[in-house]
């Protein structure tokens, strides 16, 4: 086949996927930067007014937009801890070798397989009625309450619920990691009298770097971008308390009809999220180590 013909195939097979890219992300993204400038409120026969970068000046001073940012990032710090932890702990357990390591990983895997919006309702009814009527047995109410009445108790109920939805995830990772690791490294750190801290820390860890870059980045977006959970376990509430960025952009836009104003939230949005998870990348990346 001649070099032009394998241009023309390559032009063949990549032009619908270049198609729909362009159609489903790069327009929408361009129309949503023009819609930041423009006050305008998603009613078809009203005008639109350019306002310039007041959009972007009145953000700053919204009090629950600004909530909501916090209340973000102190999901997002919790989220990244716990779900890397325990997805880590998972893959080193069934990686042990033990018989029943196969069936751990189908079960620990599942919950992703599980819509955010219904894993959301089935944790709602744990941590409402099903909370209650343990506090009620046990007599601990002052653990077992309705936690999502609590705002401090409702954020961690969100974390705990997105923990349990990804951990299985990122454990595939970490598993993919640690198998490309070889044993011969690892006998030779046995016999060279290494114990399995040092093991773990000196030779386990920075080779499973790559995957750390992975599950880290995976994690980071992830958490930033939540919004099913978010709406189906609190809805946002108490009383605005667990709003994260996504549902606030959301009701801002549906919810408020100031389609300007959210779409300059939703550019910030995504400025923010791009400057994190680039520098997480580019610091990960460079702790990386080749086998």
């Amino acid at each position: 086949m001649s070099n032009k013909n394998s241009k023309l195939w390559y032009c063949l097979f990549t032009m619908p996927l270049f198609l729909i890219f362009l159609v489903v992300v790069v327009i929408p993204f361009l129309i949503g930067i023009y819609y930041s400038f423009i006050n305008w409120n998603g009613i078809p026969s009203t005008p639109k007014v350019f306002v310039g970068f007041d959009n972007y000046a009145i953000l700053f001073q919204d009090e629950r937009f600004m909530s909501s940012a916090w209340n973000t990032i102190k999901f997002t710090i919790f989220a990244l801890i716990s779900v890397n932890l325990f997805g880590l702990i998972f893959a080193l357990i069934v990686t042990a070798g033990f018989k029943t390591s196969n069936i751990a990983r189908t079960l620990l895997f599942m919950p992703n397989l599980i819509g955010g919006l219904i894993l959301g309702y089935i944790w709602r009814f744990i941590f409402t009625d099903g909370f209650k009527q343990i506090g009620s047995i046990t007599g601990i109410d002052s653990i077992f309450f309705n936690w999502l009445i609590n705002p401090t108790y409702a954020l961690i109920a969100l974390v705990i619920v997105f923990t349990w939805q990804m951990a299985g995830y990122t454990m595939v990772i970490y598993i993919a990691g640690i198998q490309g690791i070889s044993d011969e490294v690892m006998e030779a750190a046995k016999v060279d009298g290494a114990n399995l801290w040092h093991r773990m820390t000196k030779i386990v860890f920075p080779l499973l770097m790559p995957s750390f870059t992975i599950c880290l980045f995976l994690t980071l977006s992830g958490a930033f971008k939540i919004y099913d959970v978010n709406l189906s376990l609190t809805n946002g509430g108490p009383m605005h308390t667990t709003e994260l960025f996504a549902m606030n952009i959301f009701n801002e836009i549906f919810g408020y009809g100031n389609y300007g104003l959210g779409q300059a939230k939703a550019i910030m949005f995504f400025v923010i999220v791009a400057l994190v998870t680039i520098t997480q990348v580019v610091i990960t990346k460079r702790r990386e180590v080749q086998m």
